[in-house]
């Protein structure tokens, strides 16, 4: 006797297609840039291949590029020539980020939506996410809450349709909100960083931004990854302080997290497929040991499953290619 129900017959042709339950579309996609300061032209990452970081004169060019394969949106990080303890050069009005900007939205006004990292890893001398108190070597938390305001305003006041904060600094998405309101950007959200935890997949990243710590690391401001109800608490904060979307990053070895995000909140929630997610896929493509367009598409429909209505992903350009 046969099973009377038989899944297999589900399986062919453009049957599968119609009973697909999970669907991936380049809307769900956001691109990261590194802008780089320092630099004349465009840099290949050694250690993310097919990543570049941009001076300021080719930014709005990649971001056009960008726009026209249907992403909808990039998410900018700033590499300044000059760094100090206070991370001085992510605030001024002519800054690195600031720049890029303006440089996008006079090519593309608003075909393009323009995400800005609001932190200050990248800025500072030490490379961690605040002010460091020199001796105890602690960060200051509510020191960096008046810098991280700095930031976010300079960035709305050039023409980010939104800001990201992403240092994990507690109380960093009310603060951000109150700056924003008092200076006339009430209609400009704030996707947090609400659930980021003190991954090892961050490597190439910090090798692209230079931003590693010069001592200690970011484990008092980075969750643990051992810890889930965690997240929840720290989501559940960040919404009561006014943020609009969540951020769970990393995506792939958190997609419980972002599962039970999605689940418990109902909120737009975004997953960050980090740089070392990325890395890692292409290193075992390029050595011949998987289909490299197979797995970025699985990877990007996994975090689609488990809740994710954003991707931010280095695989974004990769995808929209493959999607068409």
């Amino acid at each position: 006797m046969f099973p009377d129900v038989r899944l297999r017959r589900l399986r062919k042709g453009k049957i599968r297609n119609l009973v697909c339950e999970t669907t991936l579309s380049v809307n769900d996609l956001v691109q990261p840039i590194f802008v780089d300061e320092a630099i004349k032209s465009p840099v290949e990452i050694s250690s993310m291949p097919g990543i570049y970081k941009f001076p300021l004169s080719e930014v709005a060019k990649e971001a056009k590029e960008i726009s026209e394969l249907g992403i909808p949106a990039v998410l900018l990080f700033g590499v300044p020539v000059f760094k100090d303890e206070y991370g001085c050069s992510s605030f001024g009005e002519t800054d690195v980020v600031q720049e890029a900007i303006r440089r996008i939205k006079a090519e593309l006004e608003d075909k393009l939506l323009v995400i800005t990292d609001v932190c200050m890893c990248e800025y500072t001398s030490h490379g961690h996410c605040g002010i460091i108190d020199l001796e105890t070597k602690d960060l200051m938390n509510d020191q960096t809450l008046e810098i991280l305001k700095k930031i976010a305003v300079s960035h709305a006041r050039a023409g980010a349709d939104i800001v990201a904060p992403s240092g994990m600094i507690d109380g960093m998405v009310g603060a951000i909100r109150g700056a924003l309101d008092l200076n006339g950007f009430n209609n400009v959200p704030i996707m947090s960083y609400a659930a980021k935890y003190c991954s090892s997949f961050y490597g190439p990243f910090r090798d692209a931004a230079q931003s590693c710590c010069s001592f200690g690391d970011r484990s008092t401001n980075q969750m643990d990854p051992a810890n889930s109800n965690e997240a929840i608490r720290e989501v559940a904060l960040d919404v009561a302080e006014g943020a609009d979307i969540i951020i769970v990053k990393p995506a792939l070895t958190y997609l419980d997290i972002v599962y039970r995000v999605k689940t418990e909140f109902g909120i737009p929630t975004a997953a960050y497929n980090v740089s070392g997610e990325y890395s890692m896929l292409k290193a075992a493509a390029a050595n011949g040991w998987l289909d490299e367009k197979k797995a970025i598409y699985e990877f990007l429909i996994s975090i689609k499953r488990a809740g994710a209505d954003v991707i931010i992903t280095y695989f974004a350009k990769d995808a929209a290619c493959i999607l068409k």
